[in-house]
Protein backbone atom coordinates (compact mmCIF):
# COMPACT_ATOMS: atom_id res chain seq x y z
CA UNK A 1 0.00 0.00 0.00
CA UNK A 2 1.47 3.36 -0.99
CA UNK A 3 1.62 6.30 1.44
CA UNK A 4 -1.48 8.06 0.03
CA UNK A 5 -3.57 4.89 0.25
CA UNK A 6 -2.26 4.17 3.73
CA UNK A 7 -3.17 7.66 4.97
CA UNK A 8 -6.62 7.33 3.43
CA UNK A 9 -7.12 4.02 5.25
CA UNK A 10 -6.18 5.63 8.56
CA UNK A 11 -8.93 8.21 8.05
CA UNK A 12 -11.62 5.70 7.13
CA UNK A 13 -14.01 3.57 9.19
CA UNK A 14 -12.50 0.20 10.23
CA UNK A 15 -14.05 -3.09 9.17
CA UNK A 16 -17.24 -3.89 11.05
CA UNK A 17 -15.75 -7.16 12.30
CA UNK A 18 -12.88 -5.30 14.02
CA UNK A 19 -15.28 -2.84 15.60
CA UNK A 20 -17.49 -5.65 16.94
CA UNK A 21 -14.43 -7.49 18.25
CA UNK A 22 -13.36 -4.35 20.11
CA UNK A 23 -16.88 -3.97 21.48
CA UNK A 24 -16.94 -7.58 22.71
CA UNK A 25 -13.61 -7.20 24.50
CA UNK A 26 -14.55 -3.86 26.04
CA UNK A 27 -17.96 -4.98 27.32
CA UNK A 28 -16.43 -8.13 28.83
CA UNK A 29 -13.76 -6.01 30.54
CA UNK A 30 -16.39 -3.55 31.79
CA UNK A 31 -18.49 -6.29 33.36
CA UNK A 32 -15.56 -7.05 35.68
CA UNK A 33 -13.82 -3.68 35.99
CA UNK A 34 -16.37 -0.92 35.43
CA UNK A 35 -16.24 2.00 37.85
CA UNK A 36 -19.01 2.43 40.41
CA UNK A 37 -20.72 5.82 40.51
CA UNK A 38 -24.19 6.80 41.79
CA UNK A 39 -25.40 8.20 38.47
CA UNK A 40 -24.81 4.78 36.93
CA UNK A 41 -27.32 3.23 39.33
CA UNK A 42 -30.32 5.21 38.09
CA UNK A 43 -32.25 5.53 34.87
CA UNK A 44 -33.67 8.93 35.86
CA UNK A 45 -32.89 11.14 32.82
CA UNK A 46 -32.71 14.34 34.88
CA UNK A 47 -30.23 12.88 37.38
CA UNK A 48 -28.06 11.54 34.57
CA UNK A 49 -28.19 14.84 32.68
CA UNK A 50 -27.17 16.81 35.76
CA UNK A 51 -24.39 14.34 36.56
CA UNK A 52 -22.96 14.67 33.06
CA UNK A 53 -23.06 18.45 33.31
CA UNK A 54 -21.19 18.18 36.62
CA UNK A 55 -18.64 15.89 34.98
CA UNK A 56 -17.71 18.39 32.28
CA UNK A 57 -13.98 19.13 32.74
CA UNK A 58 -14.14 17.56 36.21
CA UNK A 59 -12.96 14.18 37.52
CA UNK A 60 -15.68 11.67 38.36
CA UNK A 61 -14.42 11.07 41.90
CA UNK A 62 -14.86 14.79 42.64
CA UNK A 63 -18.44 14.70 41.41
CA UNK A 64 -19.63 11.62 43.34
CA UNK A 65 -20.06 13.28 46.74
CA UNK A 66 -21.55 16.48 45.33
CA UNK A 67 -24.02 14.49 43.22
CA UNK A 68 -25.58 12.77 46.23
CA UNK A 69 -25.78 16.00 48.21
CA UNK A 70 -27.27 17.87 45.26
CA UNK A 71 -30.14 15.44 44.80
CA UNK A 72 -30.94 15.39 48.48
CA UNK A 73 -31.77 19.08 48.04
CA UNK A 74 -33.01 19.37 44.44
CA UNK A 75 -35.01 16.56 42.89
CA UNK A 76 -36.40 18.31 39.82
CA UNK A 77 -35.72 21.26 37.48
CA UNK A 78 -38.64 23.09 39.10
CA UNK A 79 -36.89 22.97 42.48
CA UNK A 80 -33.74 24.45 40.93
CA UNK A 81 -35.67 27.38 39.52
CA UNK A 82 -37.33 28.13 42.87
CA UNK A 83 -34.15 27.87 44.94
CA UNK A 84 -31.63 30.43 46.13
CA UNK A 85 -28.78 30.73 43.62
CA UNK A 86 -26.29 31.45 46.40
CA UNK A 87 -27.08 28.15 48.12
CA UNK A 88 -26.74 26.19 44.87
CA UNK A 89 -23.48 28.00 44.09
CA UNK A 90 -22.05 27.08 47.48
CA UNK A 91 -23.03 23.44 46.96
CA UNK A 92 -21.34 23.32 43.55
CA UNK A 93 -18.28 25.35 44.57
CA UNK A 94 -15.99 22.32 45.16
CA UNK A 95 -16.39 21.44 41.47
CA UNK A 96 -15.12 24.84 40.29
CA UNK A 97 -16.16 26.39 36.96
CA UNK A 98 -18.64 29.13 37.86
CA UNK A 99 -20.48 28.87 34.54
CA UNK A 100 -21.82 25.50 35.65
CA UNK A 101 -24.46 27.10 37.89
CA UNK A 102 -25.81 29.23 35.05
CA UNK A 103 -25.97 26.15 32.81
CA UNK A 104 -27.99 24.27 35.43
CA UNK A 105 -30.42 27.15 35.75
CA UNK A 106 -30.76 27.61 31.98
CA UNK A 107 -31.25 23.87 31.41
CA UNK A 108 -33.83 23.68 34.19
CA UNK A 109 -35.67 26.66 32.69
CA UNK A 110 -35.66 25.09 29.22
CA UNK A 111 -36.94 21.76 30.56
CA UNK A 112 -39.78 23.41 32.46
CA UNK A 113 -40.80 25.86 29.74
CA UNK A 114 -40.38 23.67 26.66
CA UNK A 115 -40.55 20.05 27.84
CA UNK A 116 -42.97 19.99 30.78
CA UNK A 117 -40.06 19.40 33.15
CA UNK A 118 -39.02 16.22 31.34
CA UNK A 119 -35.69 15.43 29.66
CA UNK A 120 -36.12 14.85 25.88
CA UNK A 121 -35.47 11.36 24.56
CA UNK A 122 -33.84 12.30 21.25
CA UNK A 123 -30.47 13.75 20.37
CA UNK A 124 -31.55 16.89 18.52
CA UNK A 125 -33.83 18.14 21.28
CA UNK A 126 -31.22 17.35 23.90
CA UNK A 127 -28.61 19.31 21.96
CA UNK A 128 -30.85 22.35 22.00
CA UNK A 129 -30.57 22.45 25.79
CA UNK A 130 -27.98 24.97 27.08
CA UNK A 131 -24.55 23.40 27.59
CA UNK A 132 -25.52 20.04 26.07
CA UNK A 133 -23.52 18.71 23.13
CA UNK A 134 -23.29 15.39 21.33
CA UNK A 135 -21.39 13.62 24.10
CA UNK A 136 -23.81 14.49 26.91
CA UNK A 137 -26.78 13.81 24.64
CA UNK A 138 -25.41 10.39 23.71
CA UNK A 139 -24.71 9.42 27.31
CA UNK A 140 -28.19 10.48 28.47
CA UNK A 141 -29.86 8.54 25.66
CA UNK A 142 -27.70 5.50 26.29
CA UNK A 143 -27.95 5.40 30.09
CA UNK A 144 -31.39 6.84 30.78
CA UNK A 145 -33.37 5.66 27.76
CA UNK A 146 -31.39 2.51 26.95
CA UNK A 147 -30.96 3.56 23.33
CA UNK A 148 -28.18 2.35 21.05
CA UNK A 149 -26.69 5.83 20.79
CA UNK A 150 -23.05 6.74 20.16
CA UNK A 151 -20.74 8.70 22.43
CA UNK A 152 -17.33 10.21 21.66
CA UNK A 153 -15.07 11.87 24.22
CA UNK A 154 -11.28 12.11 24.50
CA UNK A 155 -11.10 8.57 25.89
CA UNK A 156 -13.02 7.12 22.97
CA UNK A 157 -10.94 9.03 20.40
CA UNK A 158 -7.71 7.85 22.02
CA UNK A 159 -8.76 4.18 22.03
CA UNK A 160 -9.91 4.33 18.40
CA UNK A 161 -6.66 6.04 17.35
CA UNK A 162 -4.51 3.49 19.09
CA UNK A 163 -6.43 0.30 18.46
CA UNK A 164 -7.34 0.94 14.82
CA UNK A 165 -4.33 3.13 13.95
CA UNK A 166 -6.65 6.00 13.04
CA UNK A 167 -5.51 9.47 12.16
CA UNK A 168 -7.62 12.32 13.51
CA UNK A 169 -7.60 16.07 13.66
CA UNK A 170 -7.03 17.95 16.92
CA UNK A 171 -10.82 17.93 17.29
CA UNK A 172 -11.02 14.18 16.80
CA UNK A 173 -14.40 13.90 18.48
CA UNK A 174 -15.85 15.84 15.54
CA UNK A 175 -14.19 13.77 12.80
CA UNK A 176 -16.73 11.98 10.61
CA UNK A 177 -14.83 8.66 10.57
CA UNK A 178 -14.54 8.68 14.38
CA UNK A 179 -18.27 9.33 14.76
CA UNK A 180 -19.12 6.67 12.17
CA UNK A 181 -16.98 4.16 14.08
CA UNK A 182 -18.69 5.08 17.35
CA UNK A 183 -22.10 4.64 15.72
CA UNK A 184 -21.20 1.12 14.61
CA UNK A 185 -19.69 0.37 18.02
CA UNK A 186 -22.96 1.28 19.78
CA UNK A 187 -25.36 -0.05 17.15
CA UNK A 188 -26.29 -3.28 18.93
CA UNK A 189 -27.88 -4.19 22.26
CA UNK A 190 -26.37 -3.07 25.57
CA UNK A 191 -24.87 0.11 24.14
CA UNK A 192 -24.86 1.45 27.70
CA UNK A 193 -22.26 -1.10 28.84
CA UNK A 194 -20.28 -0.75 25.62
CA UNK A 195 -20.10 3.04 25.85
CA UNK A 196 -19.27 3.11 29.56
CA UNK A 197 -16.68 0.43 28.94
CA UNK A 198 -14.85 2.61 26.42
CA UNK A 199 -14.94 5.59 28.78
CA UNK A 200 -13.68 3.60 31.77
CA UNK A 201 -11.02 1.75 29.77
CA UNK A 202 -9.65 5.04 28.49
CA UNK A 203 -9.71 6.53 31.99
CA UNK A 204 -7.98 3.64 33.75
CA UNK A 205 -5.95 1.59 31.22
CA UNK A 206 -5.48 3.37 27.88
CA UNK A 207 -4.22 6.54 29.55
CA UNK A 208 -3.07 9.62 27.60
CA UNK A 209 0.42 9.25 29.02
CA UNK A 210 2.04 6.01 30.18
CA UNK A 211 -0.81 3.70 29.11
CA UNK A 212 -0.90 0.41 31.01
CA UNK A 213 -0.13 -1.74 27.99
CA UNK A 214 1.01 -4.64 30.20
CA UNK A 215 -2.55 -4.84 31.61
CA UNK A 216 -4.32 -4.18 28.31
CA UNK A 217 -6.80 -6.74 27.00
CA UNK A 218 -6.58 -5.15 23.55
CA UNK A 219 -2.83 -5.24 23.00
CA UNK A 220 -2.77 -8.25 20.67
CA UNK A 221 -4.93 -6.48 18.09
CA UNK A 222 -3.78 -2.95 18.80
CA UNK A 223 -1.92 -0.95 16.15
CA UNK A 224 -0.38 1.24 18.85
CA UNK A 225 1.29 -1.78 20.42
CA UNK A 226 2.42 -3.15 17.05
CA UNK A 227 4.15 0.07 16.02
CA UNK A 228 6.13 0.68 19.18
CA UNK A 229 3.57 3.08 20.61
CA UNK A 230 4.31 5.84 18.12
CA UNK A 231 0.82 6.39 16.80
CA UNK A 232 -0.56 8.73 19.43
CA UNK A 233 2.27 10.29 21.39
Amino acid sequence: MDMISNNKAKKSVPERERIILLRTKITDWFSKNGRDYPWRKTDDPYKILVAEMMLQRTKADQVAGIYNEFFREYKSPEEILHSDKAIIRKLLQPLGLNWRLENFIEVSKALVESHNGKVPDNREELKHLPGVGDYVAGIVLSLAFNKNEWVVDSNVVRIFKRYFGMQTTKEGRRDSHVIATAKLFSSENNAKEANLGLIDFGATICLPKKPKCNKCILKYGCEYEKQDKLLCE
